[in-house]
């Protein structure tokens, strides 16, 4: 009986006259990305120390709302699903949100956004080259690489200013309520009033771009520490070349005492060549010693990949990374351990993991 009134409704609706319809235009977007992967731990006492596995590199179903409000404003909206394309499940939400937005004054929006962790000039896993092998690895991690900076992943209760172009120069400027969860500011022990917010200037010319992200956070648990980072980067094209570089220092702070737990800087250098359907890249990545702990944990990562454009929409890559890590150590491939990897790849301190990867991507 419901079944018979769910299909009489719908066809209701598909019915109607047209003014009874939504009026507002969607588009379906996202790309699928799967990879077979073998990853190894070096310096490890795990045996075995490596496994073959069929992995997701991020794969995502994008669905985005637009509706013209008249004079140039327009209301928008973005659900933004991910897929674990291996394992058939849902992996959770991405970047989502509704606004409005203004060619000439810009765009506010209240959601889930992507703020700081993965602003690099890094185009290595923008086609069929590894997700893994991204230098925000190093970049997005403090602590010998053991805490996450900026969540390592969309913010939270966001919202979120971005600017027209104005002569090449954009603005970014972002404010969360709470950086990693929902609020829990009232009548609860040990609980604080947390916020977070980014601020994110940039100059784009012709073949050229800099930039520098300014991130402060401060979370609703005294357990979670208190951040404040900065990264600087940019690069310069000419040709099929592009090289960038980017430098990033992130602080940590005990949230009950105040005290420093990490004090780490740093820096990646990526170079892409592009001719025709092929794409090369080659990366380094170091992360000093961390100047608040004891320990040696700095580390340097190696990637190298090379990519083939079967059309314009689907490439196949093949992909090389290294992390060497100091005995006190314990930076990953970005998220082997987690989302788009294993439980078993996960870093002791002063292991090096190595991913050979061969990815197919399909955008739509």
């Amino acid at each position: 009986m419901r079944r018979q009134f769910l299909i009489a409704a719908l066809a209701g609706v598909f019915a109607a006259p047209a003014p009874a319809l939504a009026q507002s235009s969607v588009t379906i977007s996202g790309y699928m990305k799967m990879a077979l992967e073998n990853v190894k731990l070096g310096q490890s006492v795990k045996s075995p120390n490596n496994e073959i596995r069929v992995a997701d590199e991020a794969s995502r179903l994008i669905f985005n709302v637009v509706e013209d409000l008249g004079g140039g404003l327009q209301a928008i909206g973005q659900v933004d699903l991910r897929i674990t394309m291996d394992s058939g499940a849902l992996a959770g939400s991405g970047n989502n949100h509704i606004g409005l937005r203004s060619k000439s004054w810009g765009t506010l929006t209240i959601g889930r956004s992507d703020l700081h962790y993965n602003l690099t000039p890094s185009e290595i896993s923008a086609k069929g080259g590894s997700y893994k092998a991204q230098n925000i690895a190093l970049l997005a991690f403090a602590g010998g690489g053991g805490t996450a900076v900026a969540v390592n992943s969309r913010t939270a209760n966001v919202v979120r200013y971005d600017s027209p172009k104005w002569d090449g120069f954009t603005l970014i400027a972002a404010y969360s309520t709470n950086a990693r969860a929902e609020e829990a500011d009232m009548a609860v022990a040990g609980v604080r009033k947390g916020r977070a917010w980014n601020f994110v200037p940039s100059y784009t010319g012709s073949n050229w771009q800099a930039g520098w992200s300014h991130w402060n956070s401060k979370p609703d648990a005294f357990a979670a520490a208190d951040e404040r980072a900065d990264r600087l980067w940019g690069y310069y094209t000419w040709g099929g070349f592009k090289l960038g570089l980017a430098w990033d220092r992130s602080r940590l702070k005990a949230g009950a005492t105040g005290t420093v737990t990490s004090n780490r800087s740093a820096w990646t250098l990526p170079l892409r060549y592009a001719t025709g359907s092929h794409n090369f890249y080659v990366e380094f990545s170091k992360a000093r010693d961390d100047k608040a702990t004891a320990a040696a944990d700095g580390a340097r990562m190696l990637a190298l990949a090379y990519a083939y454009d079967l059309s314009k929409r689907t490439s196949l890559g093949i992909t090389y990374a290294r992390v060497r890590n100091d005995p006190g150590a314990l930076y990953n491939l970005y998220n082997s351990a987690a989302g788009q990897g294993s439980a078993s790849a996960a870093v002791a301190a002063g292991e090096d993991p190595r991913i050979w990867a061969i990815a197919v991507r399909h955008a739509f």
